[in-house]
């Protein structure tokens, strides 16, 4: 017998090793679906040493969430070629990691839909300090969604979009309210009050001929024009033409604006999580996104998730498609999708939440995703 289980788990190694290899780029962590621990909310930040560190969080039936949700941290001091687990946040969820003067931060929610947190590193990523309070970390309390979602850096001040959860409105998408948060740059990051929150702007189901269903994973973004706005996913599922929305934020951080008529734009892969970010040497916004091509085109643009596309953008309102980064055939059990990125030199270095074959079964589904992987795309300006 003993013989036998050895055997098998020679078998199960074998099975997951051989799959492994087949997935696309380099596996950080896995989760079996079996588990009903599922891997979301992946993030990726450098270090002012050069070295990568990596986030993910757990849900599904088996998950923390919603009581104190479960992230970890991941260190690569080979550029990603291998990565090693650092450290185990209780009570950190839809959280992106960050560096500012020297330091790490992680900042997003203590659990699903909770209070909103931010904690500092000073040994990347090793120990962290713990929101315990308003001087702390503890930004808001109440029902509050986000995502590893960019920070920008600009006159002066960090900017962060984030949605809260409490709108009058029940259901996913309708809840959320979209506001931007601000803080001086040499202001301490974990004292609630050095924070400025701009008022909310909530669901209107008038929007998009009342085919609205919400906003939500905000990019603050610097327009061409010197203006801080948000730009974020908007649930839209009509004939497969997904739309993002841009928000127009005050200079002081205190007022957020939206015009119905002129503030939805198309976006490819707007109805999925997607990141933005400028590139001075090109003068161009560049994103990594779930766009749907025509072949994969269904009734349910949110749940397609088997493609991602390197997408470019002169103004922020008119995007164009550059190079398919990541794809699979298949639309029901395979996904890479809430990808976050950065620019290093010539390349494009992203995280990836993916669903895909890994000998146990594979994933539950696109959505609930086994795997965080990791990925490089080389000499990206060249597109």
């Amino acid at each position: 017998m003993r013989q036998l289980i050895t055997s098998l788990v020679i078998l199960a190694c074998f099975l997951i090793n051989s799959t492994a290899q087949e997935v696309p780029g380099t596996v950080v962590a896995h989760s079996a679906a079996s588990s009903g621990l599922y891997l979301g909310s992946p993030s990726i930040c450098i270090l002012p040493s050069g070295d990568y560190v990596a986030s993910h969080d757990f849900f599904g039936p088996k998950s923390t969430e919603y009581e104190r949700a479960l992230t970890r941290i991941y260190k690569s001091a080979d550029k990603g070629k291998s990565w090693k687990q650092i450290s185990e946040i209780n009570g950190q969820f839809w959280s992106n990691l960050f560096v500012h003067n020297g330091n790490l931060y992680i900042m997003g929610t203590w659990k699903n839909y909770g209070n909103l947190v931010i904690r500092r590193s000073t040994d990347g990523g090793v120990t962290w300090t713990n929101p315990s309070d308003e001087k702390n970390g503890l930004l808001l309390s109440g029902q509050y969604h986000t995502a590893p979602v960019p920070v920008l850096l600009y006159n002066g001040k960090l900017w962060r979009a984030v949605e809260d959860a409490m709108g009058p409105v029940n259901g996913w998408g309708k809840m959320f309210g979209s506001f931007m948060m601000s803080v001086p740059e040499k202001a301490d990051l974990l004292k609630a009050t050095n924070w400025t929150c701009s008022n909310t702007l909530r669901y209107d189901s008038s929007y998009l001929d009342g085919n609205f269903g919400g906003w939500l994973e905000g990019n603050a973004v610097l327009t061409p024009g010197k203006e801080v706005v948000i730009i974020l996913r908007t649930d839209y599922r009509i004939d497969g033409n997904e739309k993002a929305s841009i928000i127009h934020i005050s200079s002081d951080g205190k007022t957020a604006i939206f015009d119905k008529e002129n503030d939805f734009i198309d976006f490819p892969g707007g109805c999925k999580k997607f990141t933005i970010r400028y590139d001075q040497k090109t003068k161009l916004y560049w994103t990594i996104a779930n766009y749907v091509p025509e072949e994969f085109r269904n009734p349910n643009p949110e749940r397609t998730r088997n493609t991602q596309a390197l997408c470019v953008s002169k103004d922020l309102r008119t995007w164009e498609v550059r190079k398919i980064v990541l794809q699979h055939p298949d639309v029901v059990k395979h996904g890479f999708q809430y990808i976050d990125w950065h620019f290093e030199g010539k390349d494009i270095i992203f995280l990836s939440r993916t669903a895909f074959d890994d000998g146990l079964g594979g994933a539950d589904n696109q959505h609930n995703a086994n795997f965080i992987t990791f990925h490089r795309l080389k000499n990206f300006r060249k597109y």
